[in-house]
């Protein structure tokens, strides 16, 4: 009887310790997928950043190269084959009054588009610059 007794709790036991891992492996496997996901999210996150960091870097190289072209040439259009991104340029002029009540000539306002597509999302972004352009005579 005692033997039958020994060998129910030993049985009994090992059914425990059964449980316990089989819980264990669970709470373990949910925590890696928690972790796998935000490590998914903060990728993205980071790709994004680099995203939004090569566009503002492609302005502001395609703005110094328009700046410094004759005001006849600021409305250009360039491609970055590399990143898919179209940069464009428009030129409008402005008349602008002082305080005192005199008028700025040869001011222009310069506005690049830059037209993108990532992940199948089209994307534009905008830069407005104000230019000083002393007319040629």
């Amino acid at each position: 009887m005692k033997l039958k007794l020994h060998l129910h709790k030993r049985a009994a036991q090992r059914g425990y310790i059964l449980f316990e891992l089989v819980l264990a492996l669970t709470i373990f496997s949910i925590s890696v997928l928690g972790l796998a996901k935000s490590l998914n999210q903060a990728l993205e996150t980071a790709n994004l950043l680099r995203r939004d960091q090569i566009i503002r870097i492609g302005m502001r190289n395609f703005f110094e190269e328009v700046r410094n072209k004759p005001l006849a040439q600021m409305t250009t259009t360039k491609t970055d084959t590399t990143f898919g991104i179209t940069y464009s340029s428009t030129t409008e002029a402005l008349s602008l009054k002082t305080t005192n009540g005199g008028v700025l000539n040869d001011m222009y306002k310069l506005t690049i588009h830059a037209t993108s597509s990532f992940d199948g999302v089209p994307e534009e972004d905008t830069l407005t610059v104000y230019v000083y352009k002393p007319s040629q005579s």
